[in-house]
């Protein structure tokens, strides 16, 4: 139905966000719009590309999502700008969002389960940054709960990982993102493994580094969980199929270039104390 009433379709393709938002800026369909409303039928990346359309077309232009995956995408406001767009353009939140469990948990096993990853590493990092409240962490503690709980069973819970997704990304869209979310991105953005794999990788691995920095958080999450957060995302990502970044085809080599990309990031200093680039090539190193 959102394909079939829309003036114009953009399919996204591969890419990055800066130059997918980009292209659909040049498109028929957008020229000259002026209070547009952009409908993200698809993941993360559609999402975040929709965000970036309607950050730059302004005027009342307005983001709207139907997810079909767990990303939370839709329920931040953290997005990459398109290429040309001033930095200090304000930044999209979702104005609309639809969430139909079975349609965002719709990705075949696998993929499902590193989706669930990602979002269960919005509700991990999420109290451990610098701006986190009672309200996130609470979220953050149910939604952990919930997405942890949906594999349980033999066929994962649908309703209760939509749910779950949407928590993570209310919690994670209140704090911005922390350390985990730098070493991840920077895998991503560099083109050496997709965002579902990046998070679910290195997420048992990333949750010691926060665990040193925040104890107490971690130790509350464990106790929702009724086992350690890391214990739960090692479970989990067994079921990915993938657990170490050599399954992907990554070398100590491209994540020392990775290091280096990560330790620049301004959101490292979300999740205190900054790490330096030894602690980041440690955290990789344990992930290869």
């Amino acid at each position: 139905m959102a394909v079939a009433g829309a003036a114009g379709v953009q399919h996204v393709a591969a890419g990055g966000v800066p130059e997918l938002a980009a292209a659909a800026l040049d498109s028929e369909w957008s020229r000259g719009a002026r209070e547009a409303r952009i409908v993200a039928l698809g993941g993360g990346r559609v999402i975040d590309t929709a965000k970036a359309v309607a950050a730059a077309l302004g005027g009342g232009s307005r983001a709207l999502a139907i997810p079909t995956t767990l990303s939370g995408a839709e329920l931040t406001s953290v997005h990459r700008h398109a290429t040309g767009v001033d930095e200090g353009t304000p930044r999209v939140r979702c104005a609309v969002v639809i969430c139909d469990p079975e349609l965002a948990a719709s990705q075949p096993a696998e993929e499902l389960a590193a989706s669930a990853l990602n979002a269960l590493a919005h509700a991990v990092e999420a109290p451990c940054t610098v701006a986190a409240n009672p309200v996130v962490t609470l979220a953050s503690h149910e939604a952990a709960r919930l997405l942890v709980a949906a594999f349980v069973q033999p066929e994962p819970d649908h309703d209760a990982l939509a749910l779950g997704a949407l928590l993570a990304g209310y919690a994670l869209g209140s704090t911005g993102y922390g350390l985990h979310h730098v070493l991840a991105q920077t895998l991503v953005r560099g083109g050496l493994v997709g965002h579902g794999q990046a998070n679910a990788v290195l997420l048992p691995h990333t949750i010691a580094a926060l665990a040193r920095r925040c104890p107490e958080q971690l130790d509350a999450l464990a106790e929702v969980l009724g086992e350690h957060p890391a214990a739960a995302a090692a479970r989990l990502c067994e079921l990915t199929g993938v657990t170490r970044l050599r399954e992907l085809g990554l070398d100590a080599q491209a994540l020392e270039r990775c290091v280096e990309a990560a330790a620049v990031r301004p959101q490292l200093d979300a999740t205190p104390p900054r790490p330096d680039r030894a602690e980041l090539r440690a955290i990789y190193a344990a992930a290869l």
